[in-house]
């Protein structure tokens, strides 16, 4: 599975302005989403490598939604903050 990686239209900004804000220092850790989750990268690089060992890079201003079920790695290289929204 892949994650979809954006720039966010001035809505998708708007309506991410209202979910909550999650932050994680310099971190390596496995993860997988148990609900498709979209968030907005206020701040932060990341790398995040999927199942199938394929890397997708993202960092501050871009919009990312994951699918339910993608199994990852998150490597982040500089501190994150986020809003994110689960579904």
């Amino acid at each position: 599975m892949n994650p979809i990686i954006k720039r966010p239209t001035e809505k998708e900004k708007a309506d991410a302005q209202k979910w909550p804000i999650w932050e994680k220092e310099i971190s390596t850790f496995p993860w997988e989403y148990t609900s498709q989750e979209t968030c907005l990268l206020l701040e932060g690089d990341v790398i995040v490598t999927n199942e199938l060992g394929r890397t997708f890079h993202f960092g501050t201003g871009d919009y990312v939604v994951f699918p339910k079920g993608m199994k990852c790695m998150w490597d982040i290289k500089k501190p994150v903050r986020k809003h994110y929204n689960l579904k």
